[in-house]
């Protein structure tokens, strides 16, 4: 008698199939990563119990042998790793990242490596873990922060952010294989979707240092993105135009300033929600126009924007933080259509407004509410055939010496930020920048 069965090696090829079709390259995975636009960055360690700046106050504010002791009093009770991404979440955040290790060498996750981690804390439990986990749980991607520098190991040979002398005894290539372990025990433990790196700056770590991480990691997960500090090439604080040649890693990272237009580089601009990235008792908080107007510019500029929190040293997210975060939440419940999976421009980013696109729409976000119109260059042979606020509000506009013309309604003046989307009659995915 004949059998339609299929010989078991065969039906084992078919079953594996699927596995290998969906394997995500790693110019998808940034894809997607850039078309999240907003993600939550996490400080958070001991150093949390004495509200100063997590790593830059060791040696400082916090003498070093205090300082690497607080481990032994943490114990955040309180802490709620679903409550944390629901707060991520609630704030239309897309991505979590968690500073897993920060320069001071502190590990949130139980590291076979070294005794300085959370296993050896009053709380014991598996941070790292847990979040990953509540991100899974509640779809949001998982990140983790690791510094390359470490001021607290011993074969690092810096062990101090406020002195530079090397020390003799420290051996760079054992703390490099140091790092390529724990790096790999991240990866296999915790699965991160992206790694953000930081502290390449000092002596110690070089560029072929961080094209062989990079290397390394990539073996190790092909579809893993990272920033772009594991080399010296980078934005950083002051903004400067990178040459992406000598950039390691798959995106800048300009911090606490809004990147630059850039059609061509990924970037991501950090900043924080208070003024301090760790937690710090009456720490001024940024006002919501001032958070929602750096979104609009970053997404308007065409990159994305990763807001950091503070948690307190008993494991909650101040009240106060949680509020600031729904309530940008809130706006993006109205106008995340012109942030999310959007292109910035094409029109250069200005003082009042900046401009988002997808398919057929172009996004005007309206930063300076006391604006009674706008006027654009027209694109030529590209006609808008109405307009209206994501609120539904409409905008009368007109056509004159090749310019849009925008008026808004004496009601809007004022106002919260707002999005005006104007449907045009072609698609403005491919036009060029407009200055």
């Amino acid at each position: 008698m004949k059998t339609n069965r299929l010989p078991l090696f065969l039906l084992l090829l078919l079953y594996l199939q699927p596995t290998f079709a969906q394997t995500r390259s790693k110019d998808a995975a940034l894809q997607q990563f850039m078309n999240d636009r907003f993600g939550m960055f996490i400080h958070w360690g001991p150093v949390s119990l004495r509200g100063t700046e997590i790593g830059w106050s060791r040696d400082k504010e916090v003498p070093i042998n205090d300082y690497d002791s607080l481990y032994k009093e943490f114990n955040p009770v309180l802490f709620d790793a679903d409550a944390w991404v629901k707060t991520a979440k609630d704030a239309g955040m897309k991505y979590l990242t968690i500073t897993a290790r920060h320069h001071d060498g502190f590990c949130l996750w139980p590291t076979k490596y070294t005794d300085y981690n959370i296993a050896n804390t009053p709380y014991r439990k598996d941070i790292v873990k847990a979040l990953q986990v509540a991100c899974k749980k509640q779809d949001i991607k998982f990140c983790i922060y690791y510094s390359v520098l470490d001021w607290h190991h011993p074969d690092y040979p810096i062990h101090s952010a406020h002195n530079s002398q090397a020390d003799p005894k420290a051996d760079m290539g054992k703390y490099f294989t140091f790092m390529k372990n724990q790096l790999r025990e991240l990866i296999e433990q915790y699965d991160p979707y992206m790694l953000w790196f930081d502290g390449q700056w000092e002596q110690p770590w070089t560029n072929e240092m961080g094209k062989e991480l990079y290397a390394y990691l990539t073996q190790l997960k092909p579809d893993i993105i990272t920033n772009n500090r594991l080399g010296k090439e980078f934005a950083a604080m002051d903004n400067k135009a990178i040459d992406v040649t000598k950039m390691v890693g798959d995106y800048d990272t300009p911090e606490r300033v809004v990147g630059r237009l850039n059609m061509s580089t990924p970037w991501e601009s950090c900043f924080t929600i208070c003024q301090q990235w760790s937690w710090k008792p009456n720490d001024k908080l940024v006002p919501l126009d001032t958070c929602l107007s750096i979104l609009s510019r970053s997404a308007g500029s065409n990159g994305n924007l990763l807001l950091n929190v503070g948690p307190m040293p008993d494991g909650r997210i101040e009240a106060r933080q949680v509020k600031r975060l729904q309530a940008i939440g809130d706006w993006l419940k109205i106008n995340g259509a012109a942030i999310y999976n959007t292109k910035g421009g094409p029109y250069e980013p200005v003082k009042d407004y900046v401009t988002t696109r997808r398919n057929n729409q172009l996004f005007v976000h309206v930063l300076n509410t006391q604006l009674t119109g706008i006027t654009l260059k027209a694109i030529p042979g590209i006609k808008v055939r109405q307009a209206a606020t994501l609120t539904g509000v409409r905008i009368p506009v007109t056509i004159s010496d090749g310019r849009y013309q925008l008026r808004f309604p004496a009601t809007l003046k004022g106002q919260q930020e707002y999005v005006v989307v104007l449907d045009m009659d072609k698609s403005m995915e491919t036009v060029a920048v407009i200055k």
